[in-house]
């Protein structure tokens, strides 16, 4: 549902109903009342409040605390969390509950998991995350296993649905052989304020070699490149980036080119005005990044593909125009542009594509049968791009953002606009950063198990669901 824009929009709604009279009024009401989330600041805590570990227990269908030991609770330890052994109804809220449920493999273990949550997800402080590792359906080797598997995330999804003040709850699938390497930048991400509008998404993790441990700078040294950079979501995406370490191309439009400067000047980057649907616009992009590189070190590349552009109309009145003008750049351009560069053996070791594709794309989306055609194949083009660069190390995702407040979602009429904010179960809008920390999550050397994957930034909305 995301669409090229600038700036945000204001949610009035959300800022009458959160203080004062209006909170009385929509709490009397029964009205919604979206929480202030919380999101990354230098300097802040991996969790708002103390983290508990639940793992599956020695005996059948049951599932414990563990505070001291466990791959999962030495991945918190590290980055800075403090354990505790249970909830107590007078300790302080949790910050997260991370439940390691990779040895769930009998239907009773579903009940136990369930009836373990219960307790601790009563705890949870404002903005917590509650995240289950579990086994991929596929991996499963007999029928009631992979059942088990697959019911994990029916329980996730709910959770995610009935949780309230900004908490979330994700899942992560293990793929055969992937370990507490593999989980650990995904986990860090998931529990962190980075993926404060990511809920109720399904991520599997496979195996992965040669992963470092996260860092707070894990782009240092990395070229990255995005398109459509000059304002909103490609905007922020390259300030975040940015913080994350890694030098930053900015491309947009010549027609964008004051706001593209802006953006570059912002991150001490480097602009490139370029349309990327123009039929040398490979060779110039393998030319810039070729000078940028250099010929050793780290030639780490991130490709961000976001530049997009909508043209609505019911599809009756859809002319061959607006269906060239959308799926041209928000599909063929991308797979031009990153077949240049693996033609010119730009996209190496470590490298990180990472497409933008739309929950519109996922679900489809009334008036916007060119634009969802493109975002699904955006997700469809990942799945398949990411075997060809796995024998170099580099990996292809895409994210799907859901409604985040743009200039272009501030056009959108009153009633859908709150419509797409409501219907998530975070009760509002996303804003571009929150599609920006996605974005860099995937393109840290952490997430290299991550692989094929479209994760939906959408605060867990109903579209695309």
């Amino acid at each position: 549902m995301a669409r090229p824009g600038g700036g945000p929009s204001r949610d009035l709604y959300a800022e009458l109903v959160r203080t004062g009279p209006g909170a009385a009024v929509a709490q009397r009401l029964g009205l919604p009342r979206p929480a202030v989330l919380r999101r990354h600041a230098d300097g802040q805590p991996l969790l708002a409040g103390p983290a508990l570990v639940l793992t599956t227990g020695g005996e059948p269908s049951v599932f414990r605390t563990r505070e001291a030991g466990g791959a999962l609770a030495s991945v918190l330890r590290g980055a800075g969390a403090h354990l505790v052994e249970r909830a107590e109804a007078d300790g302080p809220r949790l910050g997260a509950v991370v439940v390691d449920a990779t040895g769930a493999a009998r239907v009773d273990d579903l009940a136990a998991l369930g009836l373990a949550l219960g307790p601790a997800v009563r705890r949870l402080g404002p903005s917590a995350r509650v995240v289950v590792v579990g086994p991929a359906p596929g991996s499963a080797g007999d029928p009631e296993a992979a059942a088990v598997a697959q019911g994990l995330e029916g329980v996730v999804r709910t959770v995610g649905k009935e949780l309230r003040a900004g908490a979330t709850a994700n899942l992560l699938r293990l793929a055969p052989g992937a370990g507490a390497a593999e989980v650990a930048g995904p986990l860090l991400f998931l529990v962190s304020a980075r993926s404060a509008f990511v809920d109720g998404q399904v991520v599997e993790v496979a195996a992965a070699e040669g992963l470092p441990a996260p860092v707070a700078a894990p782009l240092d040294g990395a070229l990255a490149v995005v398109t459509g950079a000059a304002r909103g979501i490609g905007r922020a995406t390259a300030q975040v980036l940015a913080r994350q370490g890694a030098r930053v191309v900015a491309v947009d439009v010549p027609a964008a080119s004051a706001d593209l400067a802006a953006t570059a000047n912002a991150v001490r980057g480097h602009a490139l005005a370029l349309d990327v649907t123009a039929a040398d616009a490979p060779q110039r992009l393998v030319e810039h990044l070729g000078a940028h590189l250099g010929a050793g070190g780290d030639r780490r590349l991130v490709l961000v593909h976001n530049a997009g552009i909508t043209r609505d109309r019911l599809l009756v009145n859809l002319d061959a125009a607006r269906w060239d003008a959308v799926l041209g750049v928000n599909l063929a351009a991308p797979l031009r542009l990153t077949s240049a560069l693996l033609e010119a053996g730009l996209l190496g070791e470590g490298a990180r594509v990472v497409g933008v594709s739309s929950t519109s794309g996922l679900a489809g989306n009334r008036g916007q049968a060119n634009y969802a055609a493109s975002k699904a194949g955006v997700a469809g083009w990942v799945r398949a791009l990411d075997p060809q660069l796995a024998a170099a190390g580099a990996t292809a995702n895409a994210v799907a953002p859901g409604f985040v407040e743009t200039e272009m979602t501030a056009r959108i009429p009153p009633l859908l606009r709150q419509l797409g904010r409501r219907t998530a179960s975070l009760q509002q809008g996303g804003r571009p950063v929150d599609v920006a920390e996605a974005v860099a999550w995937l393109a840290e050397p952490a997430s290299a198990g991550v692989r094929g994957q479209v994760v939906r930034v959408c605060g867990q909305a109903l579209v695309g669901a």
